[in-house]
């Protein structure tokens, strides 16, 4: 198995890892994201997200896509916005993996704090996030605006 930074080529493998995330979190209509627009975005002009994978023989089993944010508190934080493996392959350490290397590239940038979210259901990823030591802050309320509420918000 082998773990590097991810490359514009990966970009129609990486959309289905993210397709096949969007059936297992049960909400397989809600991926919009294009990859054109992947293209733009994280290898356009300003690009804003970066991500590692995870490949074997059969090319790629994994997915671990970040962005820098700010923390008026902290300073420079990384967010993990997406960490997937494929379901066949899941529980094999791949997943842990893939999340070293986020945190090492945390370590590297000298961010103050790395942040993730999982789903309450989700007990595989809660476990895990327990065994290495991670905060699961139930306090905070996640709040969201659609493409569409924006643009009512702003008319």
């Amino acid at each position: 198995m082998n773990i590097r930074k991810g490359i514009i080529d990966d970009l129609p493998q990486v959309l289905g890892l993210i397709q096949e995330l969007a059936e297992y979190e049960r909400a397989p209509l809600e991926v919009t994201n294009t990859l054109q627009d992947m293209q733009c975005d994280g290898f356009g002009e300003n690009p804003i997200f970066k991500f590692f994978v995870a490949e074997d023989e059969g090319g790629i089993v994994g997915i671990a896509l970040y962005y820098t944010a700010y923390s008026t508190w902290k300073g420079k934080t990384i967010y993990l916005e997406d960490l997937v493996v494929t379901e066949k392959l899941r529980r094999a350490g791949i997943g842990r993996k893939l999340f070293d290397a986020v945190a090492e590239e945390a370590k590297a940038l000298g961010a103050k704090r790395f942040r993730w979210q999982v789903l309450e259901w989700n007990e595989p990823a809660i476990a895990f996030y327990n065994k290495i030591g991670a905060e699961l802050d139930g306090e905070w309320i996640n709040c969201t605006m659609t493409e569409e509420q924006i643009q009512k918000y702003t008319a």
